[in-house]
């Protein structure tokens, strides 16, 4: 399948330089990945417009036979500017493994990881591979920052930052050693080089139109005090009901089958749905769902049981009182998507998209599982696709049909899903 061919910043020794990557696909019944380049060397550039001279000219690189390469030659130089999901300071991984192991910074560390793998794996970096193997916390970053709480987890930090001190420098100098930068033509370049400055100054001139813009409305906002006390209360109200009191929500999920209810709350911004042990515990309509919740033992054990508020629930529903109104953001819709995947991004529904990736990743989190954050991150193809409906930047390659591979994977995460519902009562 042609994949797509992705702009990278890589922050190394000699400075943060730019080339392309092409993550893995499938061609011929073998699997692909590679970098820009030409046999031992890695073809890397100061800035998008040197990359964009040499793509525009250059008639022999490794990228060249790539089933979506005659895309990229036609690119403006902006689309060529990697975006921040896609750059990568290698040479500042010692100083964020300083820093406590928060999510923020298990999530840059696994990118980083994910991308010098690839290189090593690419460009056959023995001496990289030693070193991510050294400790399998490098291994672990990709499952979150839940491995890097406690003391197991204090542990197997405490070793990976020994690690990046003692060995990181082999990973820089490996990857340093690999980089060229070729020569461009000087004609190109200097076209290049003007699409880059012109559109650097149309971005700054926006970024201080809307600081302009925000100091009016400061002005505006310190002159009518009241008003804004006002509007600030109003927004401050948020929901109301019930179910905000109690903080668990009822949620619907639509299958291509059929609609399902269930509960679902957060602690500590951890999922905990309505169940126990990876499954969980769905009704074919509100009133089932209410009329079983009247029955306090239909529900010993489960996991919600032990929110400090789920007494009140069981309480209002064997009094006949509990209503399940499901909210718009609390409804998820799987029908269809899968369909809409294989058809490309103008097809997606980016609001309906975004909550299933909600839902799908809620529950892969509440039954420890990591498969769901495995297939969604950004090195691969459908990753890579949800990515771009969920953040659409106009600088950005676009995915490039067919999107078989992305509508298989993503079917296989709806069929794991699925298979967690336990249905009670009819």
């Amino acid at each position: 399948m042609a994949q797509d061919i992705v702009p990278i910043e890589l922050g190394l020794p000699q400075g943060d330089l730019v080339t392309l990557w092409a993550p893995r696909w499938r061609e011929d019944g073998e699997e692909w990945e590679a970098f820009l380049g030409d046999d031992e060397d890695l073809y890397a550039f100061p800035d998008a417009a040197h990359l964009a001279a040499f793509i525009r000219t250059a008639d022999q690189h490794d990228l060249i036979d790539h089933p979506a390469w005659h895309v990229v030659p036609a690119l403006n130089v902006p689309e060529l500017i990697p975006d921040d999901d896609h750059s990568y300071d290698l040479v500042g991984v010692p100083e964020l493994v300083a820093e406590d192991p928060d999510t923020w910074t298990i999530s840059e560390l696994a990118e980083i990881v994910s991308i010098v793998r690839s290189l090593a794996d690419v460009c056959e970096l023995d001496e990289v591979h030693e070193v991510l193997d050294a400790t399998e916390a490098f291994s672990l970053l990709d499952q979150g920052g839940r491995l890097f709480t406690g003391r197991e987890g204090e542990r197997l930090w405490a070793e990976l930052s020994e690690a990046v001190s003692d060995k990181w420098d082999t990973v820089l100098d490996a990857i340093d050693a690999l980089v060229e930068v070729p020569d461009v033509n000087a004609a190109v370049l200097e076209e290049t080089a003007e699409e880059l400055a012109a559109f650097l100054e149309e971005s700054a001139e926006a970024e201080a139109g809307v600081e302009a813009r925000e100091d009016d409305l400061d002005e505006d906002l310190d002159t009518s005090d009241a008003e804004t006390d006002d509007a600030e209360e109003d927004e401050e109200e948020g929901p109301t009901g019930f179910w905000a009191e109690v903080g668990i929500d009822p949620i619907k999920i639509t299958t291509s089958d059929q609609d399902y209810y269930t509960l679902r709350c957060y602690l500590d911004d951890e999922p905990v749905f309505l169940g126990g042990e990876g499954r969980i515990d769905v009704f074919t309509s509100p009133r089932t769902l209410a009329r079983k919740l009247a029955d306090a033992t239909e529900f010993q054990g489960t996991d919600l049981a032990e929110v400090s508020t789920w007494p009140e629930v069981l309480t209002k529903a064997t009094a006949g009182e509990l209503e399940i109104d499901v909210d718009a953001d609390n409804t998820y819709v799987l029908a269809g998507l899968a369909e809409d995947l294989g058809e490309g991004v103008d097809a997606i529904d980016p609001t309906q998209l975004e909550l299933a990736v909600e839902l799908l990743t809620d529950a892969a989190d509440w039954a420890d599982d990591d498969t769901v954050s495995a297939a969604l991150s950004s090195s691969e193809s459908l990753g890579w696709l949800v990515s771009y409906v969920l953040r659409p930047d106009p600088n950005r390659l676009a995915p490039s049909a067919p999107f078989d591979t992305e509508q298989s994977e993503w079917r296989k995460l709806v069929e794991t899903f699925e298979n967690r519902l336990r249905v009670r009562g009819k």
